[in-house]
């Protein structure tokens, strides 16, 4: 198939996007540039075409050819979604939207959307499946259940929503994250052999590899319809569900000489909720995960060794996305919404 990623540049993007290609699928990348410059380690040999664009300035011709869509571009996490709520709304929501109503009018029949559990936010105890009540509790998980039931909207014959609702991602990637909670506990545990929990690490939180995200973005893909047609599927294994402090122990176990240490005053984190992923393997079965936690954090571990993560790329803003957009707003790169304030500054595609 021709494909349209949205977000290439991104955690997943830049994962999901060399293992399309080697599937033998086109593909084209659609991306502002906004995080272009967050890499880890060497950097990318990018063979993929861009359209350098901002998510909410897409047209009806940027869509025509393309055969599906896989939807990853948003401000991707809680604290980033909390920065504005209201742009947090215009991107996450009205302006994904909005592709997906472009999308159908240009003819393409199979839009994947990027979805997370962070949907079922205040879950408690029980594994919630697919059908269970959404309960987020901050701007981004609202945003995803919003932006679900507006594709749901646009569902027919002619055109297929499907929701992949990734558990927390961990893992490496080129353009790495230490916003997520395993690589925040691997970073920290190699570079100040110390742990920090800032809750009382009881809260559950379902973890996947990003490499597995990709696996599950592929087999969705290639899917007969009548298997994703206007479905949702948790993203993850019943078995990598685990509480905060046991993700803490399993990289306290893998990297020598660390400890972990509780913030005073840690509470119990609203956010907390256990997912069944039965779903997936029944529908997909071509979805095949090949990692745990504790192979990720040993990846993790590896890779920091090898490319020599350093304090300040922990302390800096460079691998965490609100850090970094703040750092653009603050040198006067981007404005208050987002854009780019002069068009030479923006990263070159």
């Amino acid at each position: 198939m021709k494909v349209l990623v949205t977000g290439h540049e991104g955690y997943i993007g830049r994962v999901l996007t060399p293992l399309l290609q080697a599937h033998g699928h086109e593909v084209v990348g659609l991306d502002s540039g906004l995080f272009a410059e967050c890499i880890f380690g060497p950097p990318p040999v990018d063979r993929i075409p861009t359209i350098r664009k901002d998510l909410r300035d897409v047209t009806l011709d940027d869509l025509k050819g393309f055969d599906a869509v896989i939807h990853l571009a948003a401000l991707c996490n809680d604290p980033l979604g909390n920065l504005n709520r209201e742009l947090t709304v215009q991107i996450n929501y009205e302006a994904s939207l909005r592709l997906a109503e472009l999308a159908k009018k240009a003819g393409i029949r199979r839009f994947l959307n990027s979805s997370s559990c962070s949907i079922y936010g205040a879950a408690g105890q029980r594994c919630v499946t697919e059908a269970a009540e959404l309960q987020p509790v901050t701007a981004y998980g609202e945003c995803k259940r919003d932006l679900e039931k507006g594709l749901q909207q646009l569902a027919d014959d002619r055109f297929s929503p499907v929701h992949l609702r990734n558990a927390t991602a961990y893992g490496f990637s080129p353009a790495l994250r230490l916003d997520l909670v395993l690589n925040d506990f691997v970073a920290h545990a190699f570079v100040h052999k110390r742990i920090l929990i800032l809750s009382d690490g009881t809260p559950w939180r379902p973890v996947v590899h990003v490499e597995d995200i990709s696996r599950a973005f592929l087999a969705a893909l290639e899917a007969p319809r009548d298997r994703i047609h206007g479905e949702a599927f948790n993203v993850g294994l019943d078995e990598e569900n685990y509480q905060v402090r046991e993700l803490a122990e399993l990289v306290a176990e893998i990297v020598p000489g660390c400890r972990i240490e509780y913030a005073p005053g840690g509470g119990p984190d609203r956010r907390s909720y256990r997912v069944d992923f039965s779903k997936i393997r029944q529908f997909l079965p071509a979805f095949r995960p090949q990692w745990n936690a504790r192979k990720g954090i040993e990846q993790l571990y590896q890779a920091f060794k090898r490319y020599g993560l350093r304090a300040d790329d922990l302390e800096g803003p460079r691998f965490k996305r609100l850090g970094h957009v703040r750092s653009l707003m603050e040198a006067g790169v981007v404005n208050s919404d987002l854009r780019f304030a002069v068009v030479s500054s923006s990263p070159k595609g």
